[in-house]
């Protein structure tokens, strides 16, 4: 042994160094090889989607510097108060596949759902096709939310009615044709969409109404035997792309997110820029749903993704749609209160009664209260 008045060593006289037992050897390849197949697991693929709760946004503000919704042609007004659209963040698709550590994360996450990837993801569909496919109804819904909250404050929303096919096994189907125009329902002019919507309103199933159409230049007048809709009413059977002569020129700017689902807040949004009346009045109320041209607000997926992503963003409140019921009761996280609406009408009664702190008597998702929203005729 040395002490420490011994010379150092020199370096062909140092000790050699012990050699490895075969446990330690054993056990460092065993801790090298874990690590690698760790390392491997977090980013391997997986044959599973992973839905969790997205970021949400509020449509009264502004996103990286540009608000939302900007108006102009008409007198708007600032709100102390916020609607926050819900969003779900979603991986599997093709191009952003889920790990397994984000399966596991999600499998043990209250607000994250897992489920076959062909059960989300439709297969041989690239990201291209879904982001395009989602791009497309953003766009369309944000022209559906416009007119029915423009429809709504009682605005004149001029439309022309192009045909653009019919529903097979109809009366209409062989009588109206392709890029006719609709211009008349029983002799009375069709000046708009919600013309056409009171109107059939008032028809039974079976019933033969006329419908005048512009073809070629000429008014041709097409009897039509309307049959039962899904849902209850009358239809005429005859596919409707619209064009609408906007008397207010509403923008909205969100490029990051897709899909449908943001039309009852784009509205409620539209509605309370275009009203002096504060309505949120410093509430924080998240909500989704679809929004058509009549003013229906229809269901849309990940609803229990999007009641955790409003209650993490600070939302007190939530306008669920009347549709998706059944997948809110037993799902709502404390603190939020959620409020069911089946039509726009609905969904600014309740943001005027939170802002108003007279919410107690609003409809909420119970047991008994999954009946789905009204579909446009």
């Amino acid at each position: 042994m040395l002490d420490a008045t011994d010379p150092p060593l020199d370096d062909d006289e140092q000790p050699a160094p012990r050699p490895l037992s075969p446990r330690a050897v054993t056990l460092t390849t065993s801790l090298l090889a874990g690590a690698t197949l760790l390392a491997v697991l977090v980013v391997l693929p997986t044959p599973y989607a992973v839905n969790s709760p997205g970021p949400t946004r509020d449509v009264l503000g502004e996103h990286d510097g540009t608000p939302m919704i900007e108006i102009s042609g008409a007198e708007t007004h600032d709100s102390t108060g916020q609607l926050r659209l819900t969003t779900v963040s979603s991986t599997g698709g093709p191009g952003y596949p889920s790990s397994i550590l984000g399966v596991v994360s999600g499998w043990f996450s209250a607000s994250s759902v897992v489920l076959p990837v062909e059960q989300v993801y439709p297969p041989d569909v690239s990201q291209e096709q879904i982001d395009e496919s989602n791009q497309a109804e953003m766009v369309s819904s944000q022209e559906d939310a416009t007119v029915a909250a423009l429809t709504e404050l009682g605005y004149e929303v001029p439309a022309t009615l192009l045909v653009a096919g019919t529903v097979e096994g109809t009366d209409a189907a062989g009588k109206l044709e392709e890029n006719d125009v609709l211009v008349g329902f029983d002799g009375e002019p069709l000046p708009d969409y919600q013309s056409l919507v009171d109107d059939l309103a008032d028809v039974e199933p079976g019933e033969t109404v006329t419908l005048t159409v512009q073809r070629h230049g000429q008014d041709v007048d097409v009897p039509v035997v309307t049959s039962e809709r899904e849902g209850g009413g009358a239809q005429i059977g005859v596919l409707i792309d619209p064009t609408f002569d906007m008397p207010v020129d509403v923008t909205i700017s969100i490029d990051d997110i897709g899909g449908p689902s943001a039309g009852t807040m784009f509205a409620l949004g539209i509605i309370d820029k275009l009203t002096p009346e504060d309505e949120a009045d410093g509430e924080v109320i998240a909500g989704t749903g679809t929004m058509d041209v009549t003013g229906a607000v229809g269901p849309i997926g990940g609803i229990r993704q999007k009641l955790a992503g409003a209650e993490r963003d600070g939302a007190d409140w939530f306008l669920a749609p009347a549709g998706n019921c059944d997948e809110v009761v037993g799902h709502v996280p404390d603190g939020l209160r959620v409020v069911r609406v089946a039509t726009l009408h609905e969904a600014r009664v309740a943001m005027e009664a939170i802002g108003a702190g007279e919410a107690g008597d609003l409809p909420t998702c119970t047991q008994d209260a999954t009946t789905p929203s009204p579909t446009a005729g």
